[in-house]
């Protein structure tokens, strides 16, 4: 969680300015994907050909409208008008106004709201699930996945809502009592990023609701449709039980709207997510894994298979380099060639495709250019690194080997399925290589050592804040704390203590007896 201190600069794809209230051509509007019998399931999340990208109690936008399109075959879905200036202002003050009917509720009866909004969200699992496939890009099955993630996050959430609280603790002096009280911050500002629409969302919205706060989001400009259909769902359901809308309030928006969000003296608290040209606060990763001698190659390379092309590469957690011990690096590169060469490529919708299209354009131009930068740098592609010849933006999954540790563009970011490989001799020197990039959300070792794996884990270990053995780098669970370290920003979400953080702590201490001792023993008088 962050207070980012400069501007946001977000990408937004094809952003269309139109010169009046929807005023598009109707042949136009007759080629969204909305509008075509196959896609008629759009509209039972309560999507039109044009959607209004605010709310805030009552639905409306008066900024500039965007086309959506789907990375599939880059045909246009629908389109959203975003907030403006004065929508985002009047949304921030409506917001703070229904915080202050929210906070008055006790926590296990907003922990009930919480448990209905995770109910509704079951009755629109799959569809909600298709859409973020459709507009995001990503396979199917991670779409629905991506839902029921904001369902755990609920159901964690329900009990949490009964347990929240500080410890009393002994006091010192006589007839004191000593408690830790904690509050709700306020109006927490969310700012999700376009490869986890929905899961990024909810993980920050149901805790901060259960711990008695407002919500502001702003999704990403390229997925303003789920950002649209999560809000419906939501706010029927704060409207069913007569609670202000603006609890979960929306400002879909650009740029504009995610520097009026991070300079708002008014957002006591700003959850960002994004790349880190956006802010070094908060970063999307450039993740590692490697496999020692001992490691089990028949888990070694599925994980790596799935951490580097999973969502095709544009996880959060997606592994960018892999370490090899010398004695195992050609057979792992071989078995991983082959692997990567059984991929199955294809509409996300197909429920036997593993690998979709990447979100937009401007994704395949940074894919082309840092695989033309790796080989400046003296790495040898060994599989892809092509745009393929099919419609929508499809890219080759890719892997790089002969990098040296340091290559720049190792130590750059790049949102894409491009897996650099490298040769290791020991485990300080892997550490060490580990550790010596500016990001660290997530990392993974592969060893039958026991000792190692608690050296791994220890000081002088890995040192980001997903630290995991013989597993992928991706797939956490919601019962867990997750985010990062250095540049991936200090703050967590979801679970553990993540709470906390949208919460501020009071020390109390209250007399209830005749007398003035004073803490240490002091004598006054």
């Amino acid at each position: 969680m962050w207070r980012a201190s400069g501007q946001l600069f977000v990408h937004v794809a094809r952003k269309r300015i139109l010169s009046g209230p929807w005023d598009r051509p109707a042949a136009f509007m007759s080629t969204l994907l909305i509008n075509q019998p196959q896609y008629a399931w759009l509209k039972e999340l309560g999507l039109r050909e044009e959607n209004e990208g605010v709310y805030n109690g009552s639905w409306g936008g008066r900024g500039e409208v965007i086309t959506t399109y789907c990375p599939a075959n880059n045909e246009p879905i629908a389109r959203v008008r975003q907030a403006s200036a004065a929508d985002y202002e009047e949304t921030v003050k409506k917001a703070r106004e229904a915080w202050r009917i929210w906070a008055d509720i006790p926590a296990p009866k907003r922990g009930e709201i919480v448990r209905q909004i995770g109910d509704a969200l079951r009755e629109k699992i799959q569809v909600l699930g298709s859409l973020v496939s459709l507009e995001m890009g990503k396979i199917l099955v991670e779409g629905v996945g991506e839902v029921q993630e904001y369902v755990d996050i609920c159901d964690y959430a329900v009990g949490l809502s009964r347990m929240i609280g500080g410890p009393i603790l002994p006091s010192e002096r006589p007839g004191h009592a000593l408690i830790e009280q904690w509050n709700p911050v306020g109006l927490v500002g969310i700012i999700t990023a376009f490869n986890f629409p929905v899961a990024v969302y909810g993980w920050n919205n149901a805790i901060a609701m259960i711990c008695g706060n407002a919500c502001l989001w702003k999704g990403a400009p390229t997925t303003s449709l789920i950002s649209v259909a999560v809000t419906k769902i939501i706010a029927k359901v704060l409207e069913d039980n007569k609670l202000p809308g603006a609890i979960c309030s929306l400002t879909c928006g650009g740029a504009d709207i995610g520097t009026a969000m991070a300079k708002d003296e008014q957002v006591n608290l700003l959850s960002f997510t994004g790349s880190t040209q956006v802010g070094k606060q908060v970063a999307l990763m450039v993740q590692e894994r490697f496999a020692f001698e001992d490691a089990d190659l028949s888990l070694v390379v599925p994980s790596a298979l799935f951490a580097a092309v999973g969502t095709a590469g544009q996880r959060c957690t997606t592994a960018r380099r892999l370490f090899l011990h010398e004695s195992i690096h050609d057979e792992v590169v071989n078995r991983l060639t082959k692997a990567y060469a059984q991929i199955r490529v294809g509409n996300p919708w197909d429920a036997n495709v593993l690998y979709g299209p990447l979100h937009t354009k401007q994704a395949m131009s940074m894919f082309l250019g840092a695989v033309e930068e790796a080989k400046k740098e003296g790495g040898t592609v060994v599989y892809g690194g092509k745009v393929m010849d099919r419609p929508g933006n499809y890219v080759e999954p890719t892997i790089v080997t002969g990098l040296d540790h340091s290559a720049s563009i190792v130590h750059t970011e790049t949102f894409a399925p491009i897996l650099y490989v490298f040769k290791f001799k020991n485990e300080d020197e892997v550490f060490a290589w580990n550790n010596e990039v500016k990001q660290g959300l997530s990392s993974s070792i592969f060893t039958k050592d026991l000792g190692r794996i608690f050296r791994w884990l220890g000081p002088k270990g890995s040192d980001c804040g997903i630290v995991n053995v013989n597993i992928p780098t991706s797939g956490a669970e919601i019962g867990g704390a997750f985010g990062g370290e250095k540049h991936t920003g200090g703050g967590r979400e979801s679970g553990s203590d993540a709470w906390k953080q949208y919460m501020r702590r009071s020390t109390c201490t209250i007399n209830y007896s005749k007398d003035l001792p004073l803490a240490q023993g002091i004598k006054f008088q």
